[in-house]
């Protein structure tokens, strides 16, 4: 993976000053303009073997990233915490295999999913999602040739990502990042 830090000219409707924080809605409007804006794509380099990403400005104090997934890559089970957030696909699809149950936040090391509770979503390009706090999901480049492009943002800033491994339906927290760990 590499990082390339740069500030983004994509930047939060300049119609009115913040007073509370950014909406689902909100984030999930600045994925899109972030998503659809041609010159910010092109900027971002791509690695044929390894994510890259930008950070970008997002709304209200928000965490965006700009990210580059080349053919076969994926993010793993994760959740981001206590942020709620929204992405959208810029270039080629994305798949988002979710959770569609509520998890304990604390507690526990090893859950036992219940049949039903799996959810895929095709996301090609201009398409997108928003979700509320402790989503629990992947998402994956699945194509063999094509790099994908995401825009992302999180609010609040991502105070950690917990990533948990799956083997059938049970569900194992691993590990427990935070900040330091991915900026």
């Amino acid at each position: 993976m590499s990082v390339t830090p740069a500030a983004s000219p994509v930047s939060p409707s300049p119609s009115r000053a913040r007073a509370s924080a950014p909406t689902q809605a909100e984030l999930l409007d600045f994925a899109r303009r972030a998503a659809a804006d041609a010159e910010l794509i092109a900027s971002l380099p791509l690695d044929p073997e390894g994510r890259t990403w930008i950070r970008l400005e997002g709304p209200g104090g928000s965490e965006a990233w700009l990210i580059g997934w080349p053919p076969g890559t994926g993010t793993g089970w994760h959740d981001h915490a206590d942020s709620v957030g929204a992405f959208v696909t810029a270039a080629g699809e994305l798949t988002e295999n979710a959770l569609a149950a509520r998890l304990p936040t604390e507690g526990w090391q090893t859950l036992e999913l219940t049949e039903g509770v799996d959810r895929t979503r095709q996301l090609p390009a201009g398409r997108g999602r928003a979700f509320g706090r402790h989503h629990v999901h992947e998402v994956l480049n699945e194509s063999t040739e094509q790099h994908a492009v995401s825009a992302h943002a999180y609010y609040p800033p991502l105070p950690s990502i917990r990533r948990y491994s799956r083997t059938g339906r049970v569900l194992r927290l691993e590990q427990v990042e935070i900040p330091e760990d991915w900026q």
